[in-house]
């Protein structure tokens, strides 16, 4: 095998269609864009238009607002790290974080961090290093002889409601 010998299988790749070539190449004439109109010209961006009629998305009342610091985490429980310790893809000497997550198949992606929740029962002893995590989800590794580490800091309510108090 050479470089110079590397090719697609066959049929892996179709020829590009030459339209408006002759009557006889079957897209000749309209080249396969029907019959006249706005559709058939080139330079046409028709997203939502309504022929000058108020379109759909401007009629529809609009609800709510989407904000622009919150975080989405991915979900962990403690039934799923156990499961994934009794099929030996986690250690349960080594200190659990996202990548070892990641790479045991417990999550598909760490996302803005992981979340511990408190479904399911643990038996393992395991050190977790994981940006936040439920009450129960902690009881639940402490009761079993481990540790749960919040590696992103969690701003105190004494300084969320200075900064709130501070506009005056």
């Amino acid at each position: 095998m050479r470089l110079n010998q590397i090719q697609d299988n066959g049929g892996a790749r179709r020829d590009r269609v030459r339209v408006g070539r002759g009557s006889a190449s079957g897209k000749g004439r309209t080249a396969g864009r029907g019959m006249k109109g706005q559709k058939s010209r080139s330079g046409v961006a028709l997203g939502g238009f309504e022929g000058g009629q108020m379109p759909l998305n401007r009629r529809l009342p609009k609800r709510g607002f989407r904000n622009t610091f919150s975080k989405t985490y991915a979900t962990v429980n403690v039934g799923r790290l156990q499961q994934a310790v009794d099929a030996g893809k986690l250690d349960p000497k080594a200190p659990i974080d996202a990548g070892v997550l990641k790479a045991a198949g417990v999550i598909r992606r760490p996302l803005d961090g992981v979340r511990l929740l408190g479904k399911g029962e643990l038996k393992a002893k395991l050190t977790i290093e994981v940006a936040g995590a439920s009450k129960g989800a902690v009881a639940a590794v402490e009761k079993a002889g481990g540790k749960v580490v919040i590696t992103e800091p969690v701003e105190a309510p004494e300084a969320a409601e200075a900064a709130a108090g501070d506009g005056d």
